[in-house]
């Protein structure tokens, strides 16, 4: 069901283009893919700072690929189908992407 904005304000004309819902949803999409941009970044800080192998650093690269893929699926749901950028940009490791499916 949508709320119109006339429905909330008799002044508005009901042809505005003013959607209060679709408004949230996007105003929500963006806050969720900014908290899962911040989840990467955090993520891959801690696997570039882990010294080692082993145990820890499998944990790690589990963590930072499930942060990883829920942010690709975020994108997505915001209309951002390629990832290529974020790759390069956020330098995401070949060892968290071979997790992702990448070859």
């Amino acid at each position: 069901m949508s709320t119109r904005m006339s429905s909330m304000w008799p002044g508005l004309p009901a042809d505005s283009g003013l959607d209060l819902l679709g408004h949230e949803i996007l105003a929500e999409k963006a806050a969720a893919l900014g908290r899962a941009g911040a989840k990467v970044e955090t993520t891959l800080a801690r696997l570039q700072e882990h010294v080692g192998d082993g145990e820890g650093r499998e944990a790690l690269l589990k963590a930072t690929a499930d942060a990883v893929h829920a942010y690709f699926i975020q994108r997505e749901l915001c209309g951002f189908r390629r990832h290529d950028s974020v790759i390069r940009e956020l330098a995401i490791p070949r060892a968290v992407l071979v997790r992702l499916g990448a070859r």
